[in-house]
């Protein structure tokens, strides 16, 4: 599987978030303690929104993200209010560019934790549902492109919660038409640039691991020592597949089957149920 991190907040440099905490995303590359994997090293991406441009800029990589000096070199240099950061674990598509996440269309980005079960035998009647003038865009061979172009295809500019339940909804519908017992497995971040919506669901009911930082306002009366909690703003807000550090109160498991939306008119979390097409 794979581990990856959505920041949202005033502008920070990707180093503070990427590389300074005490388990960092890079840190977890190596050594998970809550993933599928321990190792982490199939491949990396990052994606993030400017100020006054429409669309993300994405920096993709097909080795471990431990060791890239280009990756190092970016973080140290790049502010940024709204970014994606993710780790690849491959669950059996290749190792290539075009198969690390995040992955972009237009405004979009979408990044994905899990798996579609048996997805070789699923891929031709889920490829086959992608809008035909969407179909082109996919440059991969993974399941989470695949998961992401349905979303687009049954409306995610208009409700993306809604696209995300279809999406789902299809997918556990063609999994279990081939047998399927679990077809979807999924932790899911995908943004406009503005907000940010996070899902946790599997068909099974035990979700891979996901979590979201507390109040800025609460950290900081919990630990007025810790220097860089003074310079955040109170909307900063992290959504993690795993902690960033051991801080007691700083963190809160996203709940099973559920999705949460960081946005400026406030944050609100939503039972999350996969619709069927």
């Amino acid at each position: 599987m794979c581990r990856w991190l959505v920041y949202s907040g005033m502008p920070v440099l990707l180093d503070d978030v990427l590389y300074q905490p005490a388990h960092s995303l890079i840190d977890q590359s190596l050594r998970s303690r809550m993933g599928v994997e321990t190792t982490n090293g199939d491949g990396f991406g990052i994606g993030w929104y400017a100020p006054g441009i429409d669309t993300p800029a994405v920096f993709r990589d097909t080795g471990p993200a431990w060791n890239n000096r280009n990756l190092r070199e970016i973080a140290g240099h790049v502010r940024s209010p709204l970014f994606f950061a993710h780790i690849r674990a491959t669950t059996g598509t290749a190792v290539q560019q075009t198969n690390s996440h995040p992955f972009r269309h237009g405004r979009w980005l979408w990044m994905h934790n899990g798996a579609i079960a048996e997805f070789d035998r699923l891929r031709r009647d889920l490829c086959l549902a992608v809008d035909p003038a969407l179909y082109s865009c996919i440059e991969g061979s993974t399941d989470s492109e695949v998961m992401f172009f349905l979303a687009l295809t049954f409306g995610l500019d208009k409700d993306p919660p809604g696209a995300v339940a279809r999406m789902a909804g299809l997918v556990e519908r063609v999994g279990r038409t081939h047998g399927v017992e679990f077809p979807l497995q999924m932790t899911v971040a995908v943004s406009d640039g503005e907000r940010v919506w996070a899902f946790r669901h599997s068909s099974e009911a035990t979700s891979r691991t996901l979590f979201y930082s507390t109040r800025m306002s609460t950290l900081r009366e919990l630990y007025p020592d810790v220097a860089f909690l003074r310079g955040l703003s109170e909307e900063t807000r992290l959504v993690v597949s795993e902690p960033l550090g051991d801080l007691p109160g700083a963190w809160n498991e996203v709940p099973e089957s559920s999705y949460g939306v960081l946005q400026p008119a406030g944050d609100v979390l939503h039972h999350f149920e996969p619709q069927d097409v």
